[in-house]
């Protein structure tokens, strides 16, 4: 789950990390009204969506007038803000933060996140903050540093002294070396203790009285660990999130929308992923990752069935069932019931194996229903393609 900027420097300051002062306001005038509260020579204007890249794309307003504060604020408020990361729909700004500008010596980059290879919290900075990361590591890979934590041991004092060498930190006084072993030690406290899956602050600055502030903030939590946190929980914004997305969360689908117009309803996580791969082999572009897991049900089915068909780009769906644990005619009774019900007309492609898949098909082929159904999957994801947008690519997956 994603939070705001200003949401994760609220709770990144309760751990001990030092953020600018600033507050997040919806009208001219709150913004205009906070910025009279503010001492400084310079105040920023921040645009606050669940996508980074706000600066480049306008985002973010630097004034050294505070009358000009409300303005600003009301020139971002309900603006349609399109980044690298929010797609060309873009994203409505809702909320703005209002903060207090700070006296910047140096910009670092520092993240703390999950290292899917080893399976441990690595901690990656950077002695050039406030740029793309993605883009620095391409381009300037010895200037990325890494530091593997054990979990059963946690963060030691030698993880922080190689991260202070690597960056050079030590020459810049122990007022700031002190400082920068203090919020590593903060910053792995909060994402142990609130289950985050990432923690990043580009830029991470070193200011002219040599203090360490984070001048942005972006934070990720498991969701699979939100029950254990509610008040992470309250900070979720449902106007960032995708819809369909929202509503297939509240029947225990993993659903993610996706830019194509083949739709997929498959179960388990790498059987989605290869059926997605398939399709793209064979042409065609999915329109979703949809895991309707080991134990779907024929209610399961009919809700999948009904979130793929309210996406308008989708022109035909894939249907990829491996029946485990769940059975198969159980996965072939919700298809017939969920298109009947909502009187499907576009193509639809099914796949069954495994835990009776023989009744399973029967049951489909005596439904009446329009569908072609398949033993194989690569045969499958061409059908699919082929009904949806002509002929497919030749060849067969490996």
């Amino acid at each position: 789950m994603n939070v705001h900027e200003f949401q994760a420097k609220q709770l990144l300051a309760r751990y001990g990390v030092a953020v600018p002062k600033g507050k997040a306001v919806t009208s001219e005038a709150a913004a205009t009204k906070w910025a009279a509260q503010l001492d400084s020579s310079i105040y920023a204007v921040k645009a606050q969506i669940h996508a980074g890249g706000r600066g480049l794309a306008g985002g973010v307003k630097l004034t050294k007038k505070r009358k000009e504060v409300g303005p600003l604020a009301k020139s971002l408020l309900g603006m349609n803000l399109v980044t690298h990361q929010t797609g060309p729909e873009g994203r409505k700004v809702r909320k703005v933060l209002i903060e207090e500008g700070v006296a910047i010596k140096k910009e670092l980059y520092l993240s703390l996140l999950i290292d899917r290879r080893t399976g441990r919290p690595v901690f990656i900075a950077c002695p050039e903050g406030g740029m793309d990361i993605e883009e620095l590591a391409k381009t300037k890979p010895q200037a990325i540093h890494k530091e593997y934590i054990d979990p059963s041991s946690g963060l030691q004092a030698f993880h922080g002294r190689n991260l202070m060498l690597s960056m050079g930190l030590h020459v810049m006084g122990p007022q700031v070396a002190k400082s920068f072993m203090g919020l590593l030690g903060n910053l792995y406290r909060f994402f142990m203790e609130k289950d985050a899956s990432q923690v990043e602050i580009n830029p991470l600055v070193i200011t002219e009285d040599q203090k360490l502030i984070a001048l942005d903030a972006k934070v990720i939590f498991d969701d699979s660990a939100l029950a254990r946190h509610a008040d992470v929980l309250k900070l979720r914004d449902l106007n960032e999130e995708e819809k369909l997305e929202i509503e297939a969360s509240k029947h225990g689908l993993n659903y993610v929308k996706l830019d194509g117009t083949i739709g997929c309803m498959v179960n388990g996580a790498g059987l989605a992923m290869s059926t997605m791969d398939l399709i793209k082999l064979a042409g065609g572009e999915p329109a979703n990752f949809l895991d309707v897991g080991g134990g779907a049900s024929e209610e399961t089915v009919k809700a999948a069935f009904k979130i793929l068909l309210k996406d308008k780009k989708v022109k035909g769906i894939f249907v990829n069932i491996f029946g485990g644990i769940v059975r198969c005619e159980r996965i072939a009774g919700g298809i017939i019931a969920a298109a009947k019900e909502m009187h499907v007309r576009v193509p639809i492609v099914v796949r069954l194996q495994g835990t009776n898949a023989e009744q399973g098909r029967e049951l489909l082929d005596k439904s009446g229903l329009k569908l072609k159904a398949t033993t194989d999957l690569w045969e499958g994801a061409q059908s699919v393609v082929e009904l949806t947008s002509g002929p497919t690519k030749k060849g067969r997956a490996a």
